[in-house]
């Protein structure tokens, strides 16, 4: 909790005199805390190496503090070097605490990474084998207690990686990028635990486990040689530990070799190293691996109590493992959370967890604070949330769990107490609303459009009527695909209410956008439901609505015989009353009368005309055009 590592600093300050002591030697002795190496691809054959190196900022001496490192590239067959590269020193941060207020003076980490564009040419790195890249430092701090002679002790910063040609083709991969570095220290017998997980660039298949740290060819009195293949020595574990047991305990350090989570209660005081390897799978087959080497520090640390968390639902204490809450439609859809804790001026936060589940409509969330401080001055002994779950929320007949997490802020790290909450949620009744409307039936199938046909200046009106059992509430819309209601001559009026809607669709179509096209107009209405519906159902009708053009229903049938001999009987050849009435944008544009042989006797822009032959008998063709690009052809016999 905040202010308690103050209470015990001078504590703390003795605890560790005796390491400051010891570490108090030569600067080269006491800088390297860990560190790891990774190869990112960038495009081409152009990849990144870098080395990260963790510094022991508080006893470490600036004067070992490299500005450049070398890296050796060596075939894993062969050990036979390809090249080295020398690594500049890029960034220099320092390591941060999971919880800043636990910081204590004697721990501080600088990281300093190195890194270089190196090219890794397809015709040089095509080995089956594959390669690594090291780099080696001496020494590591003298503090630490779980290695022999640890101020001799070095460091090789190692990584593997495979060709970068497979079966003639490129094959491009980066290693393994793991999580940030712990800045923070262990309590000796509380468990600890840390995420050391990693990403892999290319969705390669990550596995974790503990290995012996590397400690390679360089010296105390040849601290950063030039690169050296491998084999490389490692260092030596004190008696009783080893690789399984690094820091000894129960359980002792491990590591998940799935998640990379590392775990441990540790059952000794001291400062302690490890190391941990990440190797990447691809399709099964190993491709390469890095390497981890850390330091954790178990201290002496004041008693901190858990938390207490207790959750209600429907009026009652819910029992973990007994009892499975039951949210139904109409019911209560939160619960009710106590927590607290024992030990004064603790700071609590509150979580919620899913566990099987990861559907947004079904998780909970809180509706009131989920912090803050208890049994301090002006402060209360227990804090209350209420913790509720979406009207919609659906398990789908299934049990789903929940962790309610409390956690403190008690140092190295926060303890917790959880309550798993089984709960089962359905949503409320679904209806469909009913539409129903004046327009034509639907046609079927009933993706086909019901057609309205209105005369040109004729109003037309239906009416719409939506409802729905339930009752929600119900929008009645139209919209035209395309085009806009008013500008056509239609308008839409809705009475939109609860359980019931309805409309008037009126349409009084005039010459202009609504004639323009011929393949008619396309309205859509719709009736949905609307507000806090889990799920809306919607009704549509889709309706093209025509003008009517006079006679469209009429045959065209002109005369084909004329005798212009002055009987008064079929001496002349007219079209007026044969073709289509002239209709807003479709007028009489003329016509055209030609010889059998294509010769022009006769033209005419009159929808009226008349025409008496060409002074002679035949066989005559002819020509009719509207302004809106429709053709009539055909022929007149003249009989003398």
């Amino acid at each position: 909790m905040t202010p308690r590592y103050f209470t015990w600093w001078s504590w703390l300050r003795c605890s560790l005199g005796s390491i400051l002591l010891l570490i108090a030697g030569p600067a080269w002795a006491t800088h390297i805390v860990g560190g790891e190496m990774d190869l990112l691809h960038q495009s081409g054959s152009t990849y990144t190496l870098t080395l990260t190196l963790y510094f022991d900022a508080v006893n470490g001496n600036a004067a070992a503090l490299d500005q450049a490192l070398t890296a050796g590239i060596f075939d894993k067959a062969t050990n036979r070097q390809l090249t080295s590269v020398v690594l500049p020193l890029t960034s220099n941060t320092f390591v941060s605490y999971t919880n800043p207020a636990c910081a204590v003076g004697s721990l501080s980490t600088r990281k300093l990474v190195y890194s270089k564009d190196i090219i890794l040419d397809a015709a040089t790195y095509t080995s089956a084998s594959g390669y690594y890249a090291a780099v080696e430092r001496c020494c590591r701090n003298l503090a630490i207690s779980n290695i022999v002679n640890p101020g001799g002790a070095a460091q090789t910063f190692y990584l593997e990686f495979p060709a970068v040609v497979h079966n003639g083709a490129a094959f491009i991969d980066s290693t393994p990028h793991i999580f940030p570095a712990l800045g923070d220290y262990a309590c000796l017998n509380n468990l600890f635990y840390y995420d050391f997980g990693g990403q892999d660039p290319d969705g390669d298949s990550l596995a974790y486990d503990m290995v012996t740290p590397l400690n390679g060819h360089s010296t105390a009195l040849n601290p950063s040689p030039p690169p050296a293949a491998a084999p490389y020595t490692t260092v030596n574990w004190t008696t009783g530990l080893g690789t399984a047991n690094q820091i000894p305990g129960a359980p002792a350090l491990g590591i998940d070799a799935h998640t990379g989570r590392l775990t441990v209660r540790p059952s000794r005081l001291g400062l302690f190293v490890f190391g941990v390897r990440c190797a990447e799978y691809r399709k099964g087959v190993k491709i390469g691996e890095t390497r981890r080497d850390f330091q954790l520090y178990v201290l002496n640390c004041p008693s901190n109590n858990p938390p207490v968390v207790t959750v209600q639902a429907a009026g009652r204490r819910y029992q973990a493992g007994r009892d499975t809450v039951h949210l139904v439609p109409g019911g209560s859809h939160c619960l009710t959370i106590r927590y607290t804790d024992p030990d004064p001026n603790s700071t609590l936060t509150l979580t919620a967890q899913p566990l099987n589940f990861t559907d947004p409509a079904t998780a909970p969330s809180f509706t009131t604070s989920t912090g803050g401080t208890v049994r301090a001055s002006g402060q209360p002994d227990t804090l209350t949330a209420t913790l509720c779950f979406p009207t919609c929320a659906d398990t789908k007949g299934k049990v789903y769990l929940l962790n309610v997490i409390v956690a403190d802020n008690g140092c190295s790290l926060p303890k917790h107490d959880t309550i798993r909450v089984a709960f089962t949620a359905a949503p409320p009744v679904s209806t469909t609303p009913v539409l129903t409307t004046s327009f034509p039936p639907e046609p079927v199938p009933e993706a086909t459009p019901a057609v309205v046909r209105v005369a040109l200046g004729q109003p037309y009106t239906a009416t719409l009527l939506g409802t729905d059992e339930a009752p929600n509430a119900l929008t009645l819309t139209a919209a035209g695909e395309g085009f806009d209601l008013a500008a056509v001559g239609m308008s839409f009026s809705a009475q939109n209410g609860t359980g019931r809607a309805s409309a008037t669709f009126s349409w009084q179509p005039a010459c202009g956008p609504a004639t323009a096209s011929q393949a008619g107009l396309l309205v859509q209405f719709t009736l949905a439901q609307a507000g806090n519906i889990c799920t809306p159902h919607t009704r549509t009708r889709l309706i093209r609505f025509e003008v009517a053009r006079p006679g469209d229903s009429l045959a065209f049938r002109p005369p084909n015989i004329i005798t212009p001999n002055g009987d008064g009987l079929n001496d002349v050849f007219t079209l007026d009353r044969a073709l289509p009435p002239d209709f807003c944008d479709a007028q009489f544009a003329g016509v055209s009368i030609f010889s059998r042989w294509g010769r022009l006797v006769y033209q005419s822009p009159t929808r009226s005309f008349s025409w008496a032959g060409a002074g002679a008998g035949g066989i005559y063709y002819y020509l009719v055009t509207f302004t809106d690009g429709r053709r009539y052809k055909g022929w007149v016999e003249v009989l003398p």
